[in-house]
């Protein structure tokens, strides 16, 4: 048996095949286009391992991945493929539209053929699992209850809104065809090889260059937070245990303004990578500075949600998960990962990067 994964070498994709193959024996055909935000480096670890097949492709293209499902006749699909970054979907939300939604209309189109042509055991067993996120349902106010399986989908940006469209076709084709989809919704990941267009990997890499920390607007605005190993774990389960046509929300149970997630990885920073700042003490020499001076407003983004929040009482409930990491053990994790991996770093911050950042962070700051 095998299963089959798209958008396997982005962040959360590549964190689930390398967890997947520590646990499993059971292969893993991987599918990812390589955009900017899929990166090989993320699983050169795999680079022996049989276990490991990589195939470069589109979700879209009916003929590859019809290809792919005949050849290794995989017994699930996950599918992490996906444009996710609001900013980005702001300035371009077309390649959104065609990704999200188009490219899962044929994602599902040639899963559908496949599994129409399963039988007996193959065919009870099978599973398509779609990824999606916490932004499909909109935004809560200060003192709404967190987002519930059953809560009312409003999303506010075409990255949102794109997803929210991927949600329902998944629903439309359990629904009218029987194909058997289940759905996670998760809240904001963080952890090890996230492009660092997102808000905790950009603010490690800009502390460490001595560059500004962007915060949008007053900064107050809340996320909760969920570490990518304990999104994957959850994942797993529900594939293996998941009741087919249902959705499951994963969250960390850490709301956090995004102001005090920059200052308590200021902090960790401060302890781990100290840097000395322009203040002289009495003796002579420099007094440690923090990073928290570089931390600098900028323009608040059109359309900003001011909170989001999940309910991830269901997948605790009927499946036995729950988060092994706190916002502050996963946070710092993180930061040491960052510290510790510069070639990976390296490898993703070209000069398309920049621009990028440059384009979207270079101006507005107060």
């Amino acid at each position: 048996m095998s299963i089959l994964v798209t958008g396997g070498a982005g962040f959360i994709g590549a964190n689930f095949v390398l967890d997947w193959l520590t646990q499993h024996d059971e292969p893993v055909i991987n599918l990812d286009k390589l955009t900017y935000a899929g990166n090989l480096e993320s699983l050169v670890s795999l680079g022996n391992d049989e276990r490991h097949i990589f195939v470069r492709g589109d979700i879209g293209d009916a003929a590859l991945v019809g290809k792919l499902l005949t050849e290794h006749g995989p017994r699930a699909v996950i599918n992490f493929a996906a444009e996710s970054h609001v900013d980005r979907s702001i300035h371009g939300p077309g390649e959104f539209i065609q990704t999200n939604i188009v490219g899962t209309f044929h994602l599902l189109e040639s899963v559908r053929a496949y599994w129409g042509a399963l039988a007996g055991e193959a065919k009870e067993r099978f599973r398509f699992l779609h990824v999606s996120t916490d932004e499909v349902y909109g935004s809560l106010t200060k003192n709404a209850p967190a987002f519930r399986e059953t809560s009312r989908y409003e999303p506010n940006s075409p990255y949102s809104a794109s997803k929210a469209a991927s949600d329902h076709l998944i629903r439309a084709y359990h629904h009218t065809y029987g194909l058997p989809v289940l759905t996670t919704n998760c809240s904001n990941n963080y952890g090890p090889y996230q492009f660092p267009e997102k808000l905790i990997p950009l603010c490690i890499l800009n502390a460490l260059a001595g560059k500004p920390l962007p915060i949008y607007g007053d900064g107050l605005q809340v996320r909760d937070w969920l570490y990518v190993q304990d999104h994957c774990r959850a994942i797993g389960l529900v594939l293996q245990s998941g009741l087919v046509g249902d959705t499951y929300n994963i969250g960390g149970w850490s709301e956090r303004a995004n102001l005090d997630v920059v200052q308590t990885l200021c902090d960790i920073l401060d302890e781990l990578k100290p840097v000395r700042g322009e203040r002289q003490v009495a003796s002579g020499e420099q007094a440690l500075g923090s990073y928290r001076s570089l931390i600098t407003f900028i323009k608040d983004r059109p359309g900003h949600d001011r909170r989001y929040a999940m309910d991830a009482g269901k997948v605790e409930r009927e499946l036995g998960w729950k988060p092994l990491e706190t916002f502050e053990s996963g946070l710092r994790k993180t930061v040491t990962w960052y510290l510790q991996n510069q070639r990976w770093v390296t490898s993703v911050t070209s000069g398309a990067y920049r621009a990028w950042i440059g384009q979207q962070y270079g101006a507005g700051a107060r």
